[in-house]
C-alpha cells in the first residue's frame, strides 16, 4: 500500500483533469458555500480595485492634460520680460523672436489689473492688451468664441470677454462693460482711478473656468493709452511647437532678442500646481493599490480553507497516481482564474467608465439634483479622462502578478500533504 501511496504518474502541466478539479472547487457546494462568498469577494475586490485604478488614474491623467492645454493655449510657453530699460523696441524683438525655428508666434502684450462692472455687479480682471492677428492666432480663444467676432478687433475699441464673467456681469455681446484701473490720471489731488466703458465685441469660453471669468482681451494700443504706457509693452509671450522641449528654446531667444531680458517659462510659472497634481496621482495610485492587495490576499485565505476542507480528495488524487506539481497547479489554477477574471472584468468596466464619465457625471448630478465637479473648484467646466495606455498596462499586469502570487503559498501547501495523515482518520 505505501509503494501505491508513493508511485506517482507524470503528467503533462495544465492537464485537462487539473482545469476540471479547479472548475468543480471554483463551483462550491452547498456545505462549501462559505469558500465560494469568500472567492466572490475576492472576485469584487479586484475587479473593483483595478476598475477603480483604471479610473482615477485617467481622471488625473485628464486633469493634466486639460489644464495643460489652458494654460498653455493662452499663455506663452517662455514670457520675455524687459531688463534694465522698458520694453519700448518690442516690435522689432517680437519679429526677431518669430523668426526663430519652432517658434509659432510672439506676442507682445500689456497686462494689468481692472475691475469689471456692469450696473449688475462686479468682478476684478485681469486686462490683456494684444494684436488682433496674435489674438487669432491663439486657438484656444480665436475657435471658441461664443458670441460675436474678432473681426476688425484692432479697428475700435472693443473687448472679448470670458463667457462666465458675462454670466456675472449679466452681460452679452454689443452690450458695455465698465473698466476701473486704480492708477489713471495724475492731478493736483492725486492719481484718480481711470474709469471708462468698452463695447463687448465678442465672448469666448476656454473652458477653465479661472480664465472664462478673469480674462479680458483689449487692443494693444488701446490698453497702452488705458494703462499709461508710453508705447511699450508688460513683455512678449512666446509660443512654442513643443513645450515639453521648452530648454532648448532659452539659449536661441535671448540671443534673438537683441538686449537684456529676463526668461521665465511655463513650468516654472505652474510649478507648484502641476507638482501638487503629480504628488496627489502618485499617493492616489499607492493608496488604491492596496485594494487589490487586500483582494488578493483574500485569495489566499480562501485557498487555505479550500486546503484545508479538501485535504481527503488531495490525498485520494495522491494515492491514484496524482504528483505533487499537479497537486499545486490546481490550486494555482483555482486562485488565478479569480484573479485573471477579475483583472479582465475590472479593466473592461474601468475602460467604458472612463470612455462615458461626462455623461455619468451628469447623470449623477441630474439624480442627485447636486453639482457634482463644481468648476469654481476645479477649474474645468468638465471632468476629463486621459487613457494611459502604458499605466493601464501596469495596473493589469500588477493585478495579475499579485493574484498569482496569492496563489503560491497555498498551492504549496496543497501539494506538501501527506496523504496518509490526511487519510488516517478519515
Amino acid at each position: 500500500m505505501d509503494e501505491t501511496m508513493t508511485e506517482t504518474v507524470q503528467t503533462a502541466p495544465f492537464a485537462p483533469f487539473e482545469w476540471m478539479l479547479s472548475g468543480r472547487y471554483l463551483r462550491a457546494r452547498r456545505k462549501e458555500g462559505f469558500i465560494s462568498v469568500i472567492a466572490g469577494f475576492s472576485f469584487l475586490g479586484i475587479m473593483l480595485g483595478v476598475a477603480t485604478l483604471i479610473i482615477v488614474m485617467a481622471v488625473m491623467n485628464g486633469f493634466r492634460k486639460e489644464l495643460l492645454d489652458k494654460i498653455l493655449g493662452l499663455n506663452g510657453h517662455i514670457l520675455v520680460q524687459p531688463l534694465e530699460s522698458p520694453l519700448t523696441d518690442w516690435k522689432d524683438v517680437a519679429d526677431r523672436l518669430s523668426q526663430i525655428e519652432g517658434i509659432r508666434l510672439a506676442a507682445p502684450v500689456v497686462d494689468g489689473q481692472a475691475l469689471a462692472s456692469s450696473p449688475w455687479n462686479a468682478s476684478g480682471v485681469l486686462v490683456r492688451g494684444i494684436r488682433s492677428d496674435d489674438l487669432n492666432n491663439l486657438t484656444s480663444i480665436a475657435k471658441n468664441i461664443k458670441q460675436g467676432s474678432l473681426e476688425g478687433f484692432d479697428e475700435g475699441q472693443g473687448v472679448a470677454i470670458g463667457r462666465r464673467l458675462a454670466d456675472q456681469l449679466s452681460l452679452h455681446a454689443g452690450d458695455s462693460v465698465t473698466l476701473v484701473a486704480p492708477k489713471g490720471a495724475v492731478t493736483p489731488m492725486g492719481t484718480t482711478p481711470r474709469i471708462k466703458p468698452y463695447k463687448i465685441v465678442a465672448v469666448f469660453e476656454i473652458g477653465m473656468s479661472e480664465y472664462d471669468l478673469g480674462f479680458v482681451f483689449m487692443p494693444l494700443a488701446e490698453a497702452q493709452a488705458y494703462f499709461n504706457r508710453s508705447n511699450d509693452v508688460t513683455s512678449i509671450e512666446v509660443f512654442t511647437t513643443n513645450p515639453d522641449k521648452i530648454d532648448a528654446f532659452r539659449k536661441a531667444v535671448t540671443e534673438a532678442a537683441g538686449r537684456p531680458v529676463f526668461l521665465v517659462d511655463w513650468r516654472q510659472r505652474n510649478s507648484t500646481f502641476f507638482n501638487a497634481l503629480q504628488v496627489e496621482r502618485n499617493v492616489m495610485f499607492l493608496i488604491l493599490t492596496m485594494i487589490v492587495l487586500v483582494a488578493a490576499l483574500n485569495i489566499v485565505s480562501g485557498l487555505i480553507m479550500l486546503v484545508k476542507d479538501k485535504g481527503s480528495d488531495i490525498a485520494i488524487l495522491r494515492t491514484m497516481g496524482a504528483s505533487q506539481g499537479s497537486i499545486m497547479r490546481i490550486f494555482l489554477i483555482t486562485g488565478a482564474s479569480i484573479g485573471v477574471v477579475g483583472t479582465l472584468v475590472g479593466f473592461f468596466v474601468g475602460l467604458v467608465i472612463c470612455l462615458n464619465i461626462e455623461s455619468i457625471r451628469q447623470f449623477l448630478s441630474w439624480l442627485t439634483s447636486t453639482e457634482l465637479f463644481s468648476p469654481e473648484l476645479y477649474f474645468l467646466s468638465k471632468l476629463p479622462a486621459e487613457i494611459d495606455i502604458g499605466e493601464t498596462t501596469a495596473v493589469v499586469v500588477m493585478a495579475l502578478t499579485l493574484s498569482f502570487l496569492a496563489t503560491l503559498y497555498p498551492s504549496w501547501r496543497a501539494a506538501r500533504l501527506d496523504p496518509v495523515e490526511a487519510l488516517r482518520y478519515e
